[in-house]
């Protein structure tokens, strides 16, 4: 499989980036469009559950998305769990302050998936799993998006 290096989609005027929303840390994906492959960016740290709008500021501002896509988790049923709303409502504080189109996609199960590669397939140790497994999960998010 073939990776686009993030740089590439940088200079792109048709990248997208990919949220993986947590109430500790949010993980950042870059995509490009005309490729439709995702890469993992960042994770974010959230200090008392509030996002660090500064630092997801600083991601807009230096890839110039035209599109962001959040993953939104549900139950198994498709109604609301717990954390639905608080990732609703961040959908809409980033089309409220970047004023760029929220796609939003099921994420059932992203994070597990991320965790189950990096540990169970890549060997990846707990402490280093626990620093990349949103990123990863974003990328999945962004990829799906892309994939439909």
């Amino acid at each position: 499989m073939v990776k686009l290096d993030p740089l590439v989609a940088k200079f792109s005027s048709d990248a997208y980036l990919g949220f993986d929303f947590g109430n500790k840390k949010i993980g950042v994906a870059v995509g490009h469009a005309d490729t439709g492959i995702a890469s993992p960016l960042q994770t974010i740290q959230s200090l008392n559950q509030v996002p660090d709008w500064h630092k997801i500021g600083q991601l807009i501002a230096e890839w110039r998305p035209i599109g962001l896509v959040v993953g939104i988790s549900r139950q198994n049923d498709g109604s609301d769990n717990v954390i639905t709303p608080r990732m609703q409502k961040f959908c809409r504080q980033l089309n409220g302050r970047y004023n760029l189109p929220v796609h939003q996609i099921d994420e059932t199960l992203t994070t597990f998936a991320a965790k189950q590669m990096l540990f169970d397939d890549l060997k990846v140790s707990a402490a280093k799993l626990w620093a990349v497994q949103d990123q990863l999960a974003a990328q999945i998010i962004l990829q799906s998006w892309f994939d439909q």
